[in-house]
């Protein structure tokens, strides 16, 4: 697949998984220290570097915001869900997503859930944004480090994670349980839907437990990028020391 722009290829290149550079033919002198660093690193792990006019690069990211690279990378490895909870550096944390199909939301929760150090994301083959593109521009390099688990079924997928001892907690406007009075130190699944449609109803169902971001403006939702991020940093403060308020379901 094809990535492009300079943390998400510089980071692809760390990971070991660029096969080929592509960079503007005066990208040099636009780019500065971070893309001599880009070239560096390429020429460190041997791989191919070529120069191309803009237009190749344009082509190749769909006029995305290139910032004078693309490059061609092996897809990343799937991980089963069974391997994100083993691997675990602690308590559980997973993030699953459900539908969510733009790419640059996609793209925005991996980059949030790496800065919160989730122990891997759940999404479905075929309801979710490509990772390449937008998404992986969006994530600004996360990608080459989260581990993604990529499902037939979610509400399965849902069951599976209960079954290795984790409480799936849906996101979901009309829950009457606020986000922070929901016990996040214990393994947790925070489960998010789409924009607009929100959790599929087999898949609400399924959740252990629903809660809210409660909102005090006009709008009554968030983008889901930005509701899964206030989640997952509810999850990191209670699980720093922070004081849980109530405790969620079954604890």
């Amino acid at each position: 697949m094809i990535i492009y722009g300079l943390n998400p290829v510089l980071e692809a290149l760390r990971a070991g998984r660029v096969r080929e550079l592509r960079v503007l033919d005066r990208g040099g002198e636009k780019g500065g220290e971070r893309f001599r660093e880009l070239l560096d690193v390429a020429v460190a792990h041997g791989v191919r570097v070529r120069r191309v006019p803009g237009e190749v690069l344009e082509r190749e990211s769909r006029r995305g915001v290139h910032q004078g690279v693309t490059a061609t990378v092996d897809d990343g490895r799937n991980w089963g869900i069974d391997e994100l909870v083993r691997g675990a550096t602690g308590v559980p944390l997973v993030v699953v997503l459900d539908g969510v199909e733009d790419p640059h939301n996609v793209g925005a929760i991996l980059r949030t859930a790496d800065a919160a150090g989730v122990d891997g994301v759940v999404i479905q083959s075929r309801r979710s944004a490509a990772l390449d593109g937008a998404a992986a521009k969006a994530a600004a390099g996360a990608l080459s480090h989260v581990r993604i688990a990529e499902v037939v079924n979610i509400a399965r997928a849902l069951e599976e994670l209960k079954g290795a001892g984790l409480w799936t907690v849906g996101l979901a406007g009309e829950a009457d349980t606020p986000y922070d009075a929901v016990d996040f130190a214990g393994p947790t699944a925070l489960v998010v839907g789409a924009e607009g449609t929100g959790l599929r109803r087999l898949v609400r169902e399924g959740c252990d437990f629903l809660a809210s971001i409660p909102m005090h403006g006009q709008v009554s939702s968030l983008n889901v990028s930005v509701a899964t991020g206030i989640a997952l940093f509810e999850a990191v403060r209670q699980r720093s020391g922070g004081v849980k308020r109530k405790a969620g379901p079954g604890r």
